[in-house]
């Protein structure tokens, strides 16, 4: 089921990881969180949108066959208003997939951010953008001579994380999480009541309630 836009943006504007993730593993589903060292270049930054895949492999000479840029380009130049690059490296740290170029042809085609376990670079320009980047490191290495974009728009998993286009990435301070498509919907909004009802947790803590009466009360620690 796709997710729309208003309700995308509603969430942006309420959510957060940690919320997204307690709602998850209410439904069982307890390992979309992506590894830890995938980190927001500007930790003020929240997105939330939709996954645009892209599966990297390594490679170790070049030639001129070798099109390492072919599927990498093609998907940014497909980019829809809302969607999410998501560059799945495999923990590879000799690469950085994406950058200030990229970035800037992205957000000229109304993309949100984007997502890798790869390295960035171009930091200073990237922050200097209206733009969201989640990466695994930062480094100046190109993927010319070290990996190519096999495939794109394809499932794919950062760490423990399983990712499918279309799934709804969301990105903050405390990092990132893949929320499946199926169930996107369900938890986006489910996530929002758990917001409310934090906030009555928070209010009542604050004015001198145990923490045991109030866990008793409302199961929200």
């Amino acid at each position: 089921m796709t997710v729309s836009d208003e309700l995308l943006e509603q969430a942006r504007g309420i959510l957060y990881t940690a919320v997204i993730s307690d709602t998850l593993d209410s439904l069982g589903i307890v390992s979309q969180a992506l590894p830890p060292r995938v980190r927001p270049l500007d930790e003020n930054r929240v997105l939330c949108g939709r996954a645009r895949t892209g599966l990297y492999m390594p490679v170790y000479h070049d030639d001129a066959a070798l099109n390492v840029y072919e599927h990498e380009i093609a998907l940014v130049d497909d980019l829809q208003p809302g969607d999410v690059a998501v560059f799945s490296c495999a923990g590879n740290s000799r690469i950085a997939p994406w950058g200030e170029l990229l970035s800037t042809a992205a957000h000229a085609r109304g993309a949100l951010g984007c997502v890798t376990d790869g390295l960035v670079r171009d930091v200073r320009m990237i922050r200097a953008m209206d733009f969201a980047v989640f990466a695994g490191g930062i480094g100046p290495l190109d993927t010319k001579g070290r990996a190519k974009m096999m495939m794109a728009d394809v499932p794919t998993e950062i760490g423990t994380a399983k990712i499918a286009p279309g799934d709804i990435m969301f990105g903050d301070v405390d990092g990132v999480v893949a929320v499946p498509g199926e169930v996107a919907e369900e938890v986006l909004q489910t996530a929002m009541q758990r917001v409310a009802e934090e906030n009555n947790v928070r209010d009542e803590l604050a004015a001198g309630a145990k923490l045991k009466d109030v866990f008793d009360k409302y199961g929200i620690l």
